[in-house]
Parts: structure tokens; sequence; C-alpha cells
């Protein structure tokens, strides 16, 4: 399984986990928010921010379909053309973000919404491409994004194998093998027991290629636990503050949330280590002072013969082992030994 490479940054397994900051529409189309969430993002640990860019024509032209979510703790039902409109980013605001974004040293991505918003982002010179999970049946969009040769993610929220299937083999038909699966559950937010981390395992298996978790559930346990099964990469919504009005704020991490998400994440990794049996060099080193040792259980005369009473077991760990105190017994003392003395070869006769 050969990694990805996104800005010089190596993704898959043995690499540390790509965190990805999704600020998607949470600017609420104001370019100073969307500004300030980058420099947030950054000051948090992100590795890369996500954004949306999209016409909303593409996908909503029905300005009768509504959309319900909680914000300031109450239920909103609005318009989702006029939602989506109001978020809308320019190719002017996708330059100002990159500069920023280039400023921190910050990977800027978006999800586009046709081969025109596609174009932008090439224009752009984005690193790597996401195609949502809304999109993951716009197979003539998933073909262009591998046409350009750019690693590319694909979110599989809602999608059965079949359709995941479908889309791995467009997007490899181009002869890119670029490609990140990011397991994903689209409900908003996710309870506990719809994440499926065991998902990422499978897809990993399945399809041959990185795989993270776009994580839509509240707090960042599910994303600790998607590390622990080899999540490569982290998407998480992010906002500046939950209070703001919107339909994804409530359940996205702030700044303080998102920093403990890097920390728990890298605090993780140095926690993972290999698979390797056997004591660590620290361990290796404590064993001596803390394993057991035949030891002589009384003070014994020189021309004892040990009897397995004679032997205990105690520590420090730098003698006989007790594994090996049948070696011992039946053997004569070629000296005294007083009680507890840690018993060597050139004790015995």
């Amino acid at each position: 399984m050969s990694p990805v490479h996104i800005a010089g940054r190596r993704v898959g397994a043995g690499a540390p986990c790509y965190v990805v900051a999704e600020v998607g529409i949470n600017h609420n189309g104001d370019l100073d928010l969307a500004l300030r969430s980058l420099d947030a993002a950054a000051a948090s640990g992100a590795d890369a921010v996500k954004l949306q860019n999209y016409r909303t024509e593409d996908f909503v032209p029905d300005r009768t379909l509504t959309y319900e979510y909680v914000t300031g703790g109450r239920r909103v039902v609005e318009s989702q053309y006029e939602m989506f409109k109001r978020c809308e980013l320019s190719p002017a605001d996708l330059r100002a973000l990159k500069a920023r974004a280039d400023k921190h040293a910050l990977a800027l991505f978006s999800t586009p919404t046709s081969l025109e918003t596609l174009a932008d982002l090439v224009a752009l010179d984005v690193p790597v491409l996401k195609n949502g999970s809304d999109f993951l049946g716009h197979l003539p969009l998933i073909r262009a994004m591998g046409a350009t040769g750019r690693p590319t993610i694909l979110s599989t929220g809602m999608a059965t194998l079949a359709e995941i299937d479908e889309a791995v083999r467009a997007f490899r038909a181009t002869g890119n093998e670029g490609l990140v699966l990011l397991h994903c559950t689209s409900s908003y937010p996710t309870p506990p027991e719809d994440v499926h981390l065991r998902k990422i395992p499978a897809l990993r298996a399945a399809f041959g290629c990185p795989v993270g978790l776009s994580d839509h559930s509240e707090g960042i346990v599910a994303a600790l636990g998607a590390v622990a099964l080899g999540a490569c990469c982290l998407e998480k919504h992010f906002t500046l503050d939950r209070a703001l009005p919107g339909p994804d704020h409530r359940m996205s991490a702030d700044p303080a949330e998102l920093r403990a998400l890097v920390d728990g994440v890298r605090a993780l990794e140095r926690s993972l280590g290999d698979s390797r049996i056997g004591p660590t060099a620290r361990e290796a080193a404590g064993r001596a002072e803390y394993r057991l040792s035949c030891v002589a259980a009384r003070a014994l005369p020189a021309g004892h013969v040990l009897a397995e009473g004679d032997v205990a077991f105690r520590r420090p760990g730098h003698g006989v082992a007790p594994a090996q105190v049948g070696l011992l017994v039946g053997r004569r003392l070629a000296r005294a030994a007083p009680a507890h003395h840690v018993f060597a070869p050139e004790d015995f006769e």
C-alpha cells in the first residue's frame, strides 16, 4: 500500500496522522471570519484546512427545498438555496484564503461541485482535492479530479460498498494512484453508536489505500479511536465559536477542542509504538532491578545439597532466573550462603 504525498507530507501507514480542520461553510460567507478561522486552525495544530467552493445552482436549483438545523439553542428551517448561496466563496475569496494558508504553511483544499469549480482549484494550485460524500456518485467529476494528477480524498458517507468500489475504479482508471478514502457517517452530529470505526480497517483491506475518518461526532473520542485503528487522516468540522449562527457550528470543534484533538493524536501516536514483542529499552534496563532471582531461603552451610525448599524467589533479577531453579536443586554448595543470597554459578561445586 503506497502512501500519498500532500504538500510534502507523507500520508499513510507509518506517517503522522494528517489533521484537517474543515471550516466548510462555517465562515458564514464572511471572508474576514474565514481568514480568522484559518489563523485559529493553524494555531491549534492543524495540518490543513478544507473549504467548500461551489455554485449553489450546481446542486440545489430548487429553491423550495429546505434544511432544518439547530443553532443558538433554537431550531431553524430555511431554504437550502438561500443557506448555501450566502456561503459561496468566489475565486477572489479562494485566492485570499490560499495566501493566508500559505503564510501559515497550512495546506488548503476544497470540495468543488462542478468542472468549473474544480478548475478554480487547479488554477489555485491546491495540493489535494476532496470529493464530498454527497458527490460520491458524480463519476465524471471524480474522473476529472483523477485526471489532474493531484492526490484526492473521497468521503464515503451514505455509500454502499458497490458505490465506493465504482468511485474508486473511476478514479484509478485515470492512472492516478494518489487516493485517500475517508470513512464517514453523514449525520450531524453523529451519535457514538453510528460512528462504526471498524469500517476504517475494512475499507483499507478492501481498497488497498490509506483510509481516514471524516468525523461528525461530538468531542474527540471517535477521532482518537480512529487513529488507534490506523486512520491516516482526520477531518473535523471547525469553528471559531459554536454559538455562531449556521448549520454546522454546534457540532464543530472550537480552537480549544481542536488543540486537544491534535495533542491527543500526537500522544496516541507515540503510544502506539510497534508490534514487535519484547521489552522496550527502558524495560530492558529495569529487568535486573525488578525481575526475580533464585536466592537462599535461609542461611545454608557449605556442603549443603539444595532441595526445592532451600530456594526462594526474590529481587533483584541479575541472578539465576526462577525458571531455571531445576538446574540448582540437587547441587552441593561450595561455600556457605547467607539468607537471601542471590545464587551464582560459583556458589556450587
